[in-house]
């Protein structure tokens, strides 16, 4: 009987093994692919910041979402994410801040600030979202994180459109890492685990 139960949970790991192996290439897949086209709102996921400022990842993912705006794309800009590890600026306020240095008319930003995770802060926005009336979104964040980001708005009833923001394509080991990584937030998310 052990033997039998020790077998069934070999089976079950490997299973799951390369299903996570399986989400990993689409995510793959998916991270190169810029969708963008018009839309109700362009949606900023959030990255680290310091003391106020953008880090370069989330000024890349910014600069890429003013892009999309410049372009006519979708006429509001929503940005996300929490304070992280500094209770005096938020990722979204300083997205909406380095948006509105730049030009952007600050009535067209929409703010979702209370995101310490992807699945709070897209559970978050989906709800702003709909409180707006507003039913598409392009997703602009880091090619690795779009897969993920892109099912948990199209499972809120959202039409989603991705947009990852230009990068170096180098496919080395870490790139590859954080597509191992965010394929396994992908399966716990799908269990039901918001990570």
């Amino acid at each position: 009987m052990r033997r039998a139960v020790g077998n069934l949970a070999v089976l079950a790991i490997s299973v799951l093994m390369v299903y996570v192996v399986y989400v990993a290439m689409q995510i793959e897949r998916e991270s190169d692919r810029d969708e963008a086209q018009p839309a109700d709102v362009i949606m900023v996921l959030g990255a680290a910041e310091y003391r106020g400022r953008p880090s370069p990842v989330l000024r890349a993912r910014l600069d890429h979402a003013l892009e999309l705006y410049h372009r006519g794309l979708a006429p509001r800009i929503l940005t996300t994410g929490g304070a992280g590890g500094d209770p005096m600026f938020t990722e979204s306020r300083v997205g909406r801040s380095y948006l509105v240095n730049r030009g952007v008319p600050a009535e067209v930003i929409v703010e979702e600030a209370e995101g310490e995770s992807t699945a709070y802060s897209t559970a978050a926005a989906s709800e702003i979202l709909r409180r707006l009336g507003l039913q598409s979104v392009i997703v602009v964040s880091d090619g690795y994180h779009i897969y993920r980001v892109k099912k948990m708005l199209e499972a809120k009833g959202l039409k989603v459109y991705s947009s990852p923001r230009p990068e170096r394509q180098d496919r080395s080991l870490r790139e590859r890492w954080l597509y191992v990584k965010q394929a396994i937030g992908y399966v716990l998310w799908s269990l039901g685990v918001p990570v």
